[in-house]
């Protein structure tokens, strides 16, 4: 099929995702009604072949069983100070160095309910209503310039602020820039690259929450953590000309969807991490962020160790090792600390699917999965 070439709307709960109407608007367009989903095996041979890029279908998503269920519940509790304090310490960065007059823009879908926390500590604390968008971005392909486009006829560009959930060895960075840098050469508006993300072990930005390799409850699952909203679709025979990046909603997940019981958590922790959070923010802000790049240093170590070919089958960190488990064929997992509890479900996971776990005890991050090469 050939999308018609017709702008695509805004959307909003809970006719789309399942947050509230005022707490994002998706900058996507609606492929619920399609099957885009793709066995994970012949998906992830497709994409290392070259013959299909990750982002013209979806994975099949992997619905974890009671006791992962469970895991997840207890993760979010014990890491709900944690993330509330990391939520705490980059809004107020950001306030410190920018301004109170912020337009939030998530990359779909880890920034997501990252940037919906941002808006309620901003709001709690400082009484902002800070807009806030989720869009698309493709490693290899950018970022969606329709919703630049849409965005920036409706705010001052200064204030767009770029918000994801964490780093890993900081390949979305790269890609933001080079996106931007592409989007002002053909004539947009410039806007900052300088990404705020929760945590950055990779030390690949300047604004964070802080740069331990910690568990970010959301990663430990795919939709139902997300909105139920898929990864996003970029791909000729759906999105058309003038129109935003696809995704679908998982209506028939709800059952299931545990994402605005995150939001909830997280959020009853801000009153008794605020003067930490604050805290932080300054000592955050006194010192030197300038990125290292280390974790990207420490993931080309890796592949030279381990005879791996591309370095996009080294995913660092904690939130990229889950996504490993949850949506590729891994073949690996690298663990600092055999017995560390933010990889708990990482362990788990990979026990299920049959993945060997290997201690490493000098690896640069918390975790690393590496992806099977496929023949």
């Amino acid at each position: 099929m050939t999308s018609i070439t017709v702008a695509t709307p805004p959307l909003t709960g809970p006719e789309f995702g399942s947050y509230a109407t005022d707490e994002v608007t998706w900058l996507l367009k609606d492929l619920s009604a399609l099957d885009l989903e793709a066995d994970v095996a012949a998906r992830e041979k497709a994409i290392q072949a070259g013959t299909a890029h990750y982002a013209e279908s979806l994975p099949v998503e992997y619905q974890p069983d009671a006791a992962y269920r469970e895991l997840f519940e207890t993760a979010l509790a014990d890491s709900a100070p944690r993330l509330a304090h990391a939520v705490g310490a980059v809004t107020e960065l950001l306030l410190a160095e920018r301004g109170p007059d912020r337009t939030l823009v998530s990359l779909a879908r880890a920034g997501t309910p990252i940037g919906v926390l941002v808006r309620r500590w901003a709001h709690r604390f400082h009484g902002q209503a800070w807009p806030h968008y989720t869009i698309s971005i493709v490693r290899d392909r950018g970022i969606d310039t329709v919703a630049l486009d849409h965005i920036t006829a409706r705010h001052d560009p200064d204030s767009v602020v770029f918000v994801d959930g964490w780093t890993g060895k900081g390949a979305i960075t790269r890609e933001l820039t080079a996106a931007l840098d592409a989007y002002a050469d053909a004539g947009g508006p410039r806007l900052s690259d300088d990404l705020a993300v929760l945590a950055d072990p990779g030390h690949c930005v300047r604004t964070y929450g802080t740069r331990d390799d910690f568990l970010v409850a959301s990663a430990c699952l795919n939709s139902t953590v997300s909105g139920l909203v898929s990864r996003t679709v970029l791909n000729d025979r759906y999105i058309g000309a003038g129109e935003f990046h696809g995704a679908k909603f998982y209506r028939d997940l709800a059952d299931q969807d545990v994402s605005n019981r995150l939001l909830d958590t997280v959020t009853a922790e801000f009153d008794a991490v605020h003067d930490a959070a604050v805290a932080s923010a300054r000592t955050i802000l006194a010192g030197d962020r300038t990125p290292s790049w280390s974790g990207w240093a420490s993931v080309d170590r890796v592949r030279d160790e381990y005879g791996i070919g591309s370095v996009n089958f080294v995913k660092p960190g904690v939130g990229e090792t889950t996504r490993v488990l949850l949506r590729r064929i891994p073949w690996k997992v690298l663990v600092r600390d055999a017995d560390a509890p933010e990889h708990a479900h990482i362990r788990l996971l990979a026990g299920a699917r049959g993945v060997p776990v290997e201690t490493v005890p000098d690896l640069a991050y918390s975790c690393m999965g590496l992806i099977k090469e496929q023949p």
